[in-house]
């Protein structure tokens, strides 16, 4: 049996072993590992800001598991936290070998294999793997990042940023369509998330309250990609952008479900909630001297 190291892998999923997925034994039940290793390889397509859906229908095919194979070294059990690592270990002509392994601490438990054949869906017959595919998949365990953050005008990227305000805005969250663009996005500073099929995934804008004071808004991120790190990419551009013009702070008004996620990267709250388009908000900010 082959031992994995956490060395050897740049992607992991963590979660936590639950009742349901133990057996008599008070182990994780066998087939349950196939279940985490496919759980992983979903998170696994976030990391590479690819929208799994849309990502395919872009490059005109799917991808079809043919082969899976679990070896097992231990046991995980209930209450486990575990890591489930994932690493594309080979590209064929139509195939990809995805290797995974679990993880509990350092402790390698359970090694696997995935391979995938990308294929026609209408047809079911194979492909050959997309360069632009093979590039990306390369790249990310190459280390490479995923996305470009683009800075500009309205002009320049108002196209990409409306696409994403109205999927986030007025399709996900109900917001009125008028509400969603205004007469300051022509003098706004707008900053768009691209993946490297060139895809806007993530956007947002900066505008100047008052002298030396920038505020952010109409920060939305892809709804699948969420959790991950692409609205700090756009809010930290744009903070960047603030910072080099020199203002002394940058300040937004927070929806209330993402309060936690602008604490972490050191804002403020400021004064009462309030209500704005039918969401209750927050203001806050954050110093930039």
């Amino acid at each position: 049996m082959t031992t994995l190291q956490r060395s050897h892998f740049r992607f992991f999923h963590r979660l936590r072993v639950r009742w349901a997925e133990v057996d008599m034994q008070k182990i994780v039940f066998n087939a349950h590992y196939l279940m985490y290793f496919d759980t992983a390889i979903s998170d696994y397509w976030r990391a590479l800001a690819l929208p799994y859906e849309a990502s395919m229908r872009q490059l005109e095919g799917d991808l079809y598991v043919v082969k899976a194979t679990v070896e097992f070294h231990a046991s995980a059990q209930l209450d486990d936290q575990i890591d489930i690592a994932m690493k594309c270990s080979r590209i064929g002509s139509s195939s990809i070998t995805f290797t995974g392994a679990i993880f509990r601490g350092d402790d390698h438990l359970i090694t696997g294999e995935l391979i995938y054949v990308f294929a026609d869906p209408a047809t079911q017959t194979s492909s050959p793997v997309p360069e632009a595919l093979r590039h990306i998949l390369l790249g990310f365990e190459a280390g490479e990042a995923m996305t470009t953050v683009k800075l500009g005008d309205w002009a320049t990227l108002g196209t990409d940023a409306q696409v994403l305000r109205m999927d986030v805005f007025v399709d996900e969250q109900r917001i009125p369509k008028e509400l969603v663009s205004d007469a300051a996005d022509a003098t706004a500073l707008h900053a768009v998330a691209f993946n490297r099929l060139g895809r806007p995934v993530a956007t947002g804008r900066m505008v100047s309250e008052q002298p030396g004071v920038g505020r952010i808004g109409r920060m939305a991120v892809h709804r699948v990609l969420r959790g991950g790190s692409l609205g700090k990419q756009v809010l930290q551009v744009l903070t960047d952008a603030a910072r080099a013009r020199g203002d002394h702070e940058v300040m937004l008004h927070a929806q209330r479900s993402a309060v936690g996620f602008y604490e972490r990267l050191g804002y403020q709250k400021r004064g009462e909630a309030f209500v704005e388009a039918g969401i209750e908000h927050q203001e806050m900010f954050l110093p930039l001297v």
